[in-house]
């Protein structure tokens, strides 16, 4: 069965559009990953300033090698004009690992 990560990054109210405009500009860049299977970014509506960063992958090499490969790549170096490195838009972020034990889909008619 596939397994999730789900990154929970602590979001300040001022810097949510920041986040959210990076990861809109990050388009494709896990999508054609080998083993990748879903992404999504979860905006907090209340209770927590917390965004939930969803992968869901084959297996846990698939995710490593993601890791260890484009992930590492895009987020070394300076900013896109060769300048500093933007400030991250999280003020903290952990990872969370889970097996998919069950899942279901919508039964077709």
């Amino acid at each position: 069965m596939s397994i999730v990560k789900i990154n929970v990054l602590a979001v300040p109210a001022e810097q949510r559009e920041v986040l959210e405009q990076r990861f809109a500009s990050r388009a494709g860049a896990v999508e054609n990953s080998d083993g990748f299977e879903w992404f999504e970014l979860l905006r907090p509506i209340e209770g927590t300033d917390d965004y939930l960063v969803y992968t869901r992958w084959r297996d846990e090499e698939s995710f490593k090698a993601w890791m260890e490969g484009p992930m590492k790549s895009a987020h070394q170096g300076g900013g896109a004009d060769g300048g500093e490195r933007p400030k991250p838009a999280s003020s903290s972020s952990a990872v969370w690992s889970f097996e998919v034990v069950q899942q279901a889909a919508p039964k077709s008619e």
